[in-house]
């Protein structure tokens, strides 16, 4: 992923932000929204395209754009900023892979000593119990 090459694909669109606000927000467009293009996208690799299309199917429109909002705060310059940190908090966790997890095979020893720990366990219990007579 190259961070400089997608900033440079992103499209801005400013709207008036909604909410409590007074005159200011009737006269000022401080909503951000971002649109990212993954498919046509020359900052990501093919395998990246394919991994964020997967897992963020929800996010993506059928058209191929992943939309970020932003109206937090009252500049529009903060909320750009903002915006385009959340886009890129959202493809990092788009690309992140979970690493494999290797089995462990425990040693005799080990396996040994767990089933002499149960079979004692069970002893314990089993005198616990009440004796019956004939």
């Amino acid at each position: 992923m190259k961070r400089e090459i997608i900033k440079g694909e992103l499209v801005m669109k400013m709207a008036r932000s909604s909410g409590s606000g007074g005159q200011h927000v009737n006269k000022v467009s401080t909503k951000v929204e971002l649109h990212f293009h993954v498919h046509n996208s020359k900052g990501l690799e093919e395998i990246e395209k394919i991994r964020l299309s997967q897992k963020l199917a929800n996010r993506i429109t059928k058209a191929g754009f992943l939309i970020v909002k932003c109206q937090q705060t009252r500049s529009q310059l903060k909320n750009k900023e903002l915006a385009i940190n959340k886009l890129f908090k959202l493809l990092k966790k788009g690309l992140y892979v979970k690493p494999i997890r290797k089995k462990k095979k425990i040693s005799k020893n080990q396996n040994a000593k767990r089933l002499k720990d149960k079979r004692e366990h069970s002893e314990k219990k089993a005198m616990r119990k009440s004796i019956k007579f004939p």
